[in-house]
């Protein structure tokens, strides 16, 4: 049997399309290639993105910063000496981008100026930080990228 050049074609354009198919498939069902956003509530989020903006810059006037650094117990922020700690509130969130199932949330009690996350909690990598905290009614928010 003899096969001409538009059966030929036909024959190439259809291996062609099986062959993107089968790729865009495995890739669409293998949980190896299942990436989420970074935030659940992306648009909820930017909405209120003025808001973390001020509260930088309220970080920023302060005339000291919180600081972090690693040790044998884990990862201690240590916020400024000028200001009282019993009167700072928040919460501190460390996510990580590469695993979600990681993340977590822990309240903001300080018993001196530091803050300590213990090592049991954190994995070796890239974290973020981000610590959104109030002092005397005003509102601030810190943030950092750490490697553990």
């Amino acid at each position: 049997m003899k096969i001409n050049w538009g059966t030929g074609l036909a024959i190439g354009l259809t291996l062609f399309i099986g062959f993107i198919l089968f790729f865009v498939i495995k890739i669409s069902t293998d949980k190896k290639y299942d990436y989420d956003l970074v935030t659940e509530e992306y648009y909820k989020k930017e909405m209120v993105y003025q808001k973390e903006i001020d509260d930088e810059e309220n970080s920023n006037t302060l005339s000291g910063s919180i600081s972090g650094e690693k040790t044998e117990a884990g990862w201690v922020l240590t916020f400024p000496e000028n200001l009282d700690y019993s009167k700072i509130t928040g919460t501190v969130i460390l996510y990580r981008p590469s695993n979600k199932n990681l993340d977590f949330e822990m309240p903001l009690r300080l018993s001196d100026q530091n803050l300590l996350i213990p090592d049991e909690q954190l994995v070796t990598g890239r974290w973020n930080t981000i610590v959104q905290w109030s002092y005397n009614g005003k509102d601030y928010l810190y943030k950092n990228e750490i490697v553990y």
